[in-house]
């Protein structure tokens, strides 16, 4: 008479193998979501798929779209240099602004969800609407700010046609649309300073101003890193805003890496080559992602 095995519940599981059971959906899903998005964009870069050819068939051309991009091709360093512009200027100028809305909006008075519900109305917004919006704001026959300007007594302003006035605007636009984000995960980490910090060095003699650069700043560095990661991660992939309120112009002068995908792959049906510019901004956004981590993990250490 055979003796069967003793069946194995969960219990007798490592815990090893147990935390792996339950990371599996997860991984599934990251699979499906990321891994295959990911692998099935690197595998049409390696083909020349233009769709806007009669009788268009993938031809297998291997990094050729990479080596064309990197070194024939000045369109793409002309959107790359807007987009390196235009992270190097707004996530420090959201970062700066959000911390402002931040500390007004942990002030101990009274009624302040007014406050903290403005903070929310911009990160709602749409992108596409907002860069509308703007857009009217700066137009030159009709818009908010040449109107204000000419009952100031000033003239009219090229806010769209003189290029570096168009990429002031979108700059400011971005700014102001995502220092909304950056200021709720700085009040997030307000909320986490525990009050008797302060307390003790207002007893010690410590001003508002040596408080704020000594408690307030160094408590704050881990918030500032996640809302940092975000926030130039989303910059780099800026599209929306310039897309609405410039398309580009005047002259491709705030034409953003992504908004060159979109040309070449929508516009031009150029799937291959427009498959391999994606694949180089998704390797931009994981290395400054990377960077960020360090920084992080240097912290700790």
């Amino acid at each position: 008479m055979s003796s069967k095995s003793p069946r194995r519940s969960i219990g007798d599981l490592s815990e090893g193998t147990l935390g792996l059971l339950m990371l599996l959906p997860a991984i599934l899903l990251l699979c499906l979501i990321v891994v295959y998005p990911v692998g099935r964009l690197m595998y049409i870069s390696l083909f020349d798929w233009r769709m806007s050819l009669p009788n268009a068939v993938p031809a297998f051309v291997g990094l050729e779209h990479y080596i064309y991009a990197l070194t024939d091709d000045p369109k793409f360093w002309d959107a790359v240099y807007n987009t390196v512009l235009i992270t190097i200027i707004t996530v420090p100028g959201a970062l700066v602004v959000g911390l402002g809305l931040a500390l007004v909006a942990n002030l101990p008075f009274k009624h302040r969800w007014p406050t903290r519900l403005a903070l929310l109305l911009p990160w709602a917004l749409p992108l596409v609407f907002a860069g509308l919006i703007f857009r009217w704001f700066f137009n030159y026959d009709y818009g908010l700010v040449n109107d204000i300007l000419q009952r100031l007594g000033f003239g009219k302003v090229l806010w769209g046609t003189d290029p570096n006035l168009a990429f002031f605007t979108i700059c400011l636009v971005i700014i102001w649309k995502s220092s909304s984000f950056m200021a709720m995960i700085l009040l997030a980490g307000l909320q986490t300073i525990p009050r008797n910090l302060y307390e003790a060095a207002k007893v010690d003699g410590a001003t508002s101003w040596q408080c704020f650069w000594k408690i307030t700043l160094p408590m704050l560095i881990p918030s500032m890193v996640v809302a940092l990661v975000f926030r130039t991660i989303t910059a780099i992939q800026t599209f929306d805003i310039p897309y609405a309120m410039t398309g580009g112009g005047p002259g491709g002068t705030t034409e953003t890496l992504a908004m060159y995908i979109h040309k070449t792959t929508i516009d031009f049906l150029d799937f291959g080559y427009g498959s391999a510019l994606a694949m180089l901004m998704f390797l931009v956004s994981l290395g400054a992602t990377t960077i960020y981590l360090r920084i992080i993990q240097g912290d700790k250490e």
